[in-house]
C-alpha cells in the first residue's frame, strides 16, 4: 500500500526521469533466468555437477554457518556501501545515478529482481566461472559485467569487482552457493530499496 502511495504522488514529469528499469523489469527477469540456465548448462556439461557446488576440495559447510555466513557478509556488504555513499563524493554521485535507474520500483518488484539476480549472478560468476578461471579473474569479470560508459556509473564496475572478491571467497570458502548468493541477494534488496525510496523521495521534493 505505501508503495503505491509513493508512485501516485509522483508526477507524471517526476516519473518520467526516472531509468528504464521498471519499465524493463520482465526482460532483467528473462535475462537472469538465462543467466541461471547458462550457467546450470555449462557446470553440467563440462564437470557433470551443478553450479552450486565448490568442489570436492572444500566441502560444505553446516547449514546454519552458511545462512549465518550469508547473512554477516550482505551486512557487512551493506553498511560498507552505506558509508562510502554518505561520506564521498563519488559515492553520493554513485547512489544518486544508481537511484535514478531503479526509482519507481515498488517493494516487491524490487525483492524479485534482488532474489534473482543475486542467484543467477552467484550462479554464473561464482558457480561456473569461478571454478574455470579462478577466484580472481571472476571477481574481475564480475566487476567489467558491471561497468557503465557514464562518469557516474564507472565506479559501480569497482565495487562490484570488490564485492565480488568477498563473494568468490565466501563460496570456495563455505563450499557451496548458498552463502554468496544470499549475501548478493539481500545487498541488493536492501540498497535497491534505498536507493528506489531515495529517487522518490528526491522527485516530491520541492
Amino acid at each position: 500500500m505505501a508503495d503505491a502511495k509513493e508512485s501516485a504522488a509522483l508526477s507524471p514529469q517526476a516519473a518520467a526521469r526516472f531509468g528504464p528499469l521498471p519499465r524493463l523489469l520482465p526482460l532483467a527477469l528473462a535475462f537472469y533466468g538465462a543467466l541461471l540456465g547458462a550457467a546450470v548448462a555449462w557446470r553440467s556439461l563440462v564437470d557433470g555437477v551443478g553450479p552450486w557446488t565448490a568442489g570436492a576440495l572444500s566441502p560444505p559447510w553446516p547449514l546454519g554457518a552458511r545462512i549465518g555466513a550469508g547473512v554477516a557478509l550482505g551486512a557487512a556488504l551493506i553498511g560498507t556501501s552505506r558509508v562510502w555513499t554518505s561520506r564521498s563524493e563519488a559515492g553520493r554521485r554513485l547512489a544518486a545515478e544508481l537511484g535514478r535507474l531503479v526509482g519507481g520500483l515498488s517493494t516487491p518488484r524490487v525483492c524479485l529482481l534482488a532474489a534473482a539476480s543475486g542467484l543467477a549472478e552467484e550462479a554464473f560468476f561464482r558457480g561456473a566461472l569461478q571454478p574455470r578461471v579462478g577466484w580472481l579473474a571472476a571477481s574481475l569479470l564480475f566487476g567489467l559485467a558491471h561497468f557503465h560508459p557514464s562518469r557516474e556509473l564507472r565506479l559501480w564496475s569497482l565495487t562490484a569487482a570488490l564485492a565480488g572478491l568477498a563473494l568468490g571467497a565466501l563460496f570456495q570458502a563455505s563450499g557451496d552457493l548458498l552463502a554468496p548468493a544470499l549475501a548478493h541477494a539481500l545487498l541488493n534488496a536492501v540498497n535497491l530499496r534505498w536507493l528506489a525510496r531515495r529517487a522518490n523521495e528526491d522527485l516530491r521534493a520541492p
